[in-house]
């Protein structure tokens, strides 16, 4: 076994990004990482994955999210994350000021009880102007293309025409 800060270091050339990512974050969020070992952390990687370091966060609620958030900063696009809208409540996502995105592991979405609060939770949205879209884990690790068009599909839409 090795330290954690070791096994964070190793993961991002051995792993990859996407995997460094949601592992730091995760570390991070449970505070088994402290300020110091996220300096240490970031000056021990190369800078080809020093920038991960800058761009990650303490409140992302799964990896999932974090890998979400990461591609969608690779397209450019502005995200605004753990983002609390009165009468919907806190959602994953906010693109561009309009679009709601949530992403859903099984576990916390799963059943029909579930599933109506999430469909009042996304009429509730449209009703305010927004335009959610929610993807579960499998679209986004298998079929990212297809969430990758959604969401851009989306953004490019007119305001007027949510």
């Amino acid at each position: 076994m090795v330290p954690l800060i070791d096994a964070l270091i190793q993961a991002a050339d051995c792993l990859g990004q996407e995997a460094f990512l949601a592992a730091f974050e995760s570390a991070w969020k449970q505070a088994r990482i402290s300020a110091s070992d996220r300096r240490r952390i970031r000056s021990a990687l190369s800078a080809r994955h020093r920038w991960l370091v800058d761009i990650a966060r303490d409140d992302a609620d799964s990896g999932l999210e974090s890998i979400v958030r990461l591609r969608l900063i690779r397209l450019g696009i502005r995200v605004a994350c753990q983002v609390r809208i009165r009468h919907v409540g806190r959602v994953d996502f906010v693109l561009a000021g309009r679009v709601i995105l949530e992403v859903d592991g099984k576990e916390n979405h799963d059943g029909p009880s579930e599933r109506h609060k999430d469909l009042r939770r996304d009429a509730i949205a449209i009703s305010l102007g927004f335009t959610p879209l929610r993807f579960d884990y499998s679209l986004v690790m298998y079929e990212w293309p297809i969430v990758e068009r959604a969401v851009l599909a989306a953004l490019s839409r007119p305001q007027g025409l949510r």
